[in-house]
């Protein structure tokens, strides 16, 4: 018996199409590691419609009121709460996360960042108006950009869509929004429900692979580019933006530096610090798997994060005692597993370090100790559940590794001395420093990087911001 694959397909200028000249993509169950969709693999012609339905409805939605704006956003907002449950289960056919975490750490959050930036929408102001010539009124107006072209990565392809489509349309720009070639069915899900909402042209979607982002940047319509991806695809999009001189928002990896000092609740940092690790199958650039542990503590502190790790379950959707599923791709799991087998002889693998099952693409909660600065599973993303432990000295010893690093996304300081926190949270060279936790994230607070971690903000009125211009405008008092 044959089950007939379902077919999504691109959303452009309020309609649902198949690619023009017919050509698709397999997408993967990632928990059977089975083909269950196809999607559309765009390209130039799918491409240009989406840009020509953007460009024609963005007048009228840059002149819509904030209010307009506002309300259209609101109601997208209760609309995922209505959907809530086809938008888990969409997601999770793409990522195979669980469904449970899905519903309780996934749809609140996405509900209320969109419900901010309704909320920015009315705050779309320059500086007041004043007199800095004699004779001359100077004002300040902030405006939206334009059409806004936008690609969103596969680890979290419901809540990177928020994140870039709610600022976005929030300040009055319109959207060309592409998912990962893996993961398109959550956000052609998303396209419907946003599609009902808006008018016509002001959302759309495209599906494809990378050569489609590469045509999207590169195309003349934008007047900006907005990635969260790789390192690599971040310099491309960088390089391509530079021919026409667009704006740029990179969000790109992480090595987050998870500073643990002598005097930290061991306990309770293993517990918070297991769970930052293993979300969502340590698949997040700002995931805890980077830690140093200060040499006192350390041999206490691996033996209980081990501990931690073998009590940690990864499994299917529906078993609501798993902590995360499997990884992503194929493609995923062999980084991972090439990783765990290229570990140098000085290495410890104190936990997991092997793939689960033979169906699928799960991987173990793994702890990898005795390793040094230089090693490639310090320098480099490994993007899975492998948390890697180092020991150091003393506290510049503990800054200098954690900054040791080309990433700068995230980071976290663990110690009771409010002197020694304030001091890290100074000099650590990261985006976002937490202090005795690791993960939380809101929608009043700014989330980006430095270094090769890209650059511009997700999130907050900062994220917001980004998706504006600034003009002056100056006036004689004599006429």
């Amino acid at each position: 018996m044959t089950t007939e694959l379902r077919r999504l397909r691109n959303y452009i200028n309020g309609e649902f199409r198949d690619a023009a000249d017919g050509r698709t993509i397999d997408v993967i169950n990632p928990v059977t590691g089975e083909v269950y969709a196809t999607s559309p693999l765009s390209g130039q012609s799918d491409v240009d419609a989406a840009m020509d339905a953007a460009a024609a409805a963005f007048p009228a939605w840059r002149d819509a009121t904030p209010a307009e704006r506002q309300k259209a956003l609101l109601k997208i907002a209760d609309a995922f709460e209505e959907r809530a449950e086809d938008l888990i289960a969409a997601e999770s056919e793409n990522t195979g996360k669980p469904l449970e975490l899905t519903r309780t750490e996934e749809i609140p959050p996405m509900v209320d960042q969109i419900r901010f930036f309704a909320g920015a929408a009315r705050m779309l102001e320059g500086r007041s108006a004043g007199e800095y010539m004699e004779g001359l009124t100077s004002i300040v107006r902030r405006e939206p950009v334009g059409v806004c072209a936008q690609v969103a990565p596969w680890n979290y392809p419901m809540m990177m869509a928020v994140w870039k489509f709610a600022p976005a349309l929030a300040a009055g720009n319109t959207v060309v929004l592409k998912p990962s070639d893996t993961t398109p069915a959550s956000t052609v899900l998303i396209a419907e429900i946003i599609g009902s909402i808006v008018p016509k042209g002001v959302f759309n979607v495209i599906c494809g692979d990378r050569d489609t982002g590469r045509t999207m940047v590169e195309h003349p319509t934008p007047a900006m580019a907005s990635i969260t991806g790789s390192v690599r695809a971040g310099i491309q999009v960088a390089a391509s933006a530079a021919k026409d001189v667009k704006r740029v928002h990179l969000e790109l990896g992480g090595k987050a530096p998870v500073v643990v000092f002598e005097d930290t609740d061991i306990a309770k940092a293993v517990e918070d610090i297991s769970v930052a690790g293993y979300f969502n199958a340590g698949q997040d650039c700002t995931a805890a798997t980077r830690v140093l542990v200060q040499e006192s503590i350390h041999d206490e502190f691996v033996a209980a994060l081990a501990k931690a790790a073998s009590e940690t379950k990864t499994g299917a959707p529906d078993d609501e005692d798993v902590l995360y599923g499997p990884l992503n791709n194929s493609n995923q799991l062999a980084q991972v597993t090439g990783f765990i087998d290229r570990l140098p002889a000085h290495a410890k693998v104190e936990a997991g370090g092997h793939r689960v099952g033979d169906k699928g693409y799960f991987y173990a909660p793994t702890v990898v100790s005795g390793l040094k600065q230089d090693d490639e599973i310090i320098q480099n993303e490994v993007f899975g559940p492998v948390i890697t432990v180092q020991s150091f000295t003393d506290e510049a010893q503990a800054l200098e590794w954690a900054n040791g690093v080309e990433f700068a996304l995230a980071s976290s300081v663990w110690t009771k001395d409010h002197g020694r926190a304030m001091r890290m949270s100074k000099s650590l060279d990261f985006g976002c420093v937490w202090i005795n936790t690791h993960i939380p994230l809101v929608a009043e607070m700014p989330h980006g990087g430095f270094k090769k971690s890209g650059y511009g903000k997700d999130l907050s009125a900062y994220g917001f911001d980004d998706y504006t211009r600034v003009k002056h405008v100056m006036t004689s008092l004599d006429v």
